[in-house]
């Protein structure tokens, strides 16, 4: 394709793109297919010659958009909003021309000073405090695109392992590194991204979840009294990753809490994720809901969910860009320019070397709509979903879920949670209508989320109708209907739609799992209240307490979340008669285990012990003691199954450990039957 092909090509995309987003309201909002279903609409092999460019968009329509979920569609109301704006589809247009690869000052030094100035425009229109911009005077700190919020929080715990280490360094200088990072805890709420325990996992370090307030908000005394405990028994804390606007009911941490607690404790990084809130502090009147953001180290938010821009943009701020990038600097002689000193080289901010242009669309946008049309636009999507709450509350069968502060609204049916799955199931395999499950106070509710660029207050009306209608079909089916009313529904229900895998995947938490992890039993749920963050609260429990070095009383955990690969692969190294007695629970495979260690060794041998289903509660995380019939010789460490509540979506009640694969395939074949 020479230019003038393209001119030709690129005029039919662009009307073609056009007519695609005008016309989305005449489409399905997600797609009726089954998995695989591409594979027998394309070819096996790549074409040995070059096909006409008609018959590839044919293609397009024919194959591609029946499989399509349209994340633009009016009637799209799960999870957060994909941004997306014509200013933002030209700048991508242009930096896909322009083609560079900015890695570094020298390699294109508009795309490293564009970004670092659109960062600062877009800090200050938050809000956040000058230690964070660039170009403050004095200021070590400064803004970087990263791709998603999942690698702002990598990064930035990256950065906090590297400081940490290096602190016990200087203070055990004989010891071994891998000592060291087995003991590093990070923290975090039940409610923050899955993100956060994949960051921990990547980074080998612990991370223990911990239970927020019933308003789904993570207190600074229950932190303390977590990291009060850790330390005792020999853990150094050394990372707490706190939320704005939680994925799945836009709840809000205590900074003015967690702050001063972290600031108690030398080597933590308090980091910030306002990745769908973050973009609302440009209005004034949301500001008071970053309040404690003085005291963190790092802040994110993506703007290619709330302001506009198109995937992938996420922002990402940090006080003191020193201590981010000497945990990545990498440097060999040809990546290095005679500007090194003077100028800020992005590939030492994250894990990519390579970068594209994408200051560019962030910068079309904002100066297209300005701050004061962003701030237009946030304040439309929360009236919408102030309309939707309104109408919720007005039906008697329904139920609002969670403080409706932004452009979210949790809600479900008074009811049983299997009631809520089969009205989400039905709404959304009907095609009318497309919102996804979170897990609310160990409840199972409905998300709707304002998301469309140009949503109207027809498209909350419309949504409201399906809704209603399908929950009095639902309800009328569980009254008795009519024999002839229920025939004709079933009809219309037809068995491809009720069985399809797309709408159970979204709707069924076998398949989905957005649960989050629910307490063990035993273990503390901390409910803060109002009085002063020095005063922690006391929960009785029948265990012992210990005494620390500090002289600070505290309680012998019961039970804690961590993140799976560590206390295997480290079992051994810490103090036996800590962890001997802690169950630690495989936060995604709803299985409880023990972790036993033969005094002197290090080295994991997993056995496996069959669990006992003939006793034990059988309530959410319980946990069964292992059976033993009198004092036992040492035995190598050892990986015990301990009884499941339930069955994982993932994986078989039982762990196979220590078995051929054959075995436990049989296993499965026989529990599937």
């Amino acid at each position: 394709m020479d230019s003038n092909q393209f001119r030709v090509r690129g005029q039919e995309m662009v009307e073609y793109i056009c007519r695609y987003l005008e016309e989305l309201p005449e489409r399905r909002v997600v797609p009726s297919v089954e998995p695989g279903y591409l594979k027998h609409l394309i070819p096996k092999e790549a074409p040995e010659n070059g096909e006409a460019w008609e018959d590839i968009m044919a293609d397009v329509e024919s194959k591609i958009m029946p499989g399509v979920t349209h994340w633009q569609h009016p009637r799209f109301h799960a999870y957060f909003p994909s941004g997306n704006s014509y200013p933002s589809i030209l700048g991508d247009m242009l930096s896909d021309a322009i083609g560079c690869i900015g890695f570094s000052w020298a390699a294109s030094p508009a795309c490293t000073e564009l970004e670092t100035i659109v960062l600062d425009w877009l800090g200050k229109a938050i809000g956040l405090p000058v230690d964070f911009l660039a170009f403050a005077e004095g200021s070590k700190g400064g803004g970087v695109i990263q791709t998603s919020a999942s690698e702002c929080v990598l990064v930035c715990m990256l950065a906090a392992r590297a400081q940490a280490i290096k602190r016990l360094k200087l203070k055990e200088p004989g010891a071994e590194e891998g000592v060291l990072l087995g003991r590093l805890m990070a923290y975090c709420s039940k409610e923050s991204h899955s993100c956060v325990e994949k960051a921990a996992m990547i980074s080998f370090v612990k991370l223990r979840i911990l239970e927020p307030d019933q308003r789904c908000s993570l207190r600074g005394p229950t932190l303390r009294q977590a990291m009060e405990e850790d330390e005792a028994a020999g853990l150094v804390p050394f990372f707490v990753s706190t939320t704005l606007g939680t994925t799945s009911c836009c709840s809000f941490d205590n900074l003015m809490e967690i702050g001063p607690v972290c600031r108690r404790f030398p080597s933590v990084w308090l980091h910030v994720d306002g990745a769908y809130a973050g973009n609302s502090f440009i209005c004034p009147e949301l500001k008071s809901l970053l309040d404690g953001v003085q005291y963190a180290d790092s802040f994110n938010t993506n703007p290619n969910k709330w302001l506009l821009v198109s995937f992938d943009c996420s922002c990402l701020w940090v006080r003191d860009r020193l201590r981010l990038t000497s945990a990545l600097v990498v440097d060999p002689l040809y990546l290095q320019h005679g500007y090194s000193e003077s100028t800020i080289d992005y590939r030492h901010w994250g894990v990519p070397l390579s970068r594209r242009f994408r200051a560019l669309k962030l910068w079309f946008v904002m100066r297209t709509y300005g701050i004061e049309g962003l701030r237009q636009y946030i304040r439309h999507h929360i009236k919408l979903a102030k309309s939707f709450e309104a109408r919720v509350l007005k039906d008697p069968r329904f139920e609002v879920c969670n403080e409706v502060k932004l452009g979210l609204v949790c809600f479900r049916l008074r009811g049983t949670d299997q009631l809520n799955m089969k009205l989400l199931s039905s709404i959304n395999a009907s095609g009318r209508l497309h919102m996804v499950p979170a897990t609310v106070v160990d409840k199972y509710i409905i998300r709707f989320c304002v998301t469309a660029q140009n949503a109207t207050e027809e498209d909350v009306e419309h949504a409201w109708q399906v809704i209603t209608e399908v929950a009095s079909s639902l309800l009328g089916e569980m009254n008795g209907e009519p024999p002839e009313i229920m025939d004709d529904r079933k009809r219309r229900e037809t068995l491809a739609y009720k069985r399809s895998f797309f709408v159970r995947m979204v709707s069924d938490p076998k398949i989905y799992n957005p649960k989050i992890a629910k307490a063990v039993p035993g273990q503390r749920r901390l409910v803060s209240s109002e009085a002063d963050i020095e005063d922690i609260e006391e929960v009785e429990n029948d265990e012992p307490e210990v005494e620390s070095a500090s002289n600070i009383t505290i309680q012998k955990p019961i039970a804690t979340w961590i993140s799976w690969p560590l206390e295997f692969l480290f079992q051994g190294v810490f103090d036996e008669a800590h962890h001997a007695e802690v169950p630690v629970r495989f936060r995604h495979l709803d299985t409880m285990v023990r972790l036993k260690a033969r005094r002197g060794s290090s080295s994991p041998s997993p056995e496996y012990e069959p669990r006992d289903d003939s006793g034990g509660s059988g309530g959410s995380g319980s946990v069964s003691p292992t059976s033993s019939t009198g004092p036992a010789p040492p035995q190598p460490a050892m990986l015990v199954a301990v009884a499941s509540p339930r069955r994982s979506p993932a994986f078989p009640r039982k762990l196979h450990f220590g078995r051929s694969s054959q075995q436990a395939g049989q296993e499965l074949d026989k529990d599937t039957k």
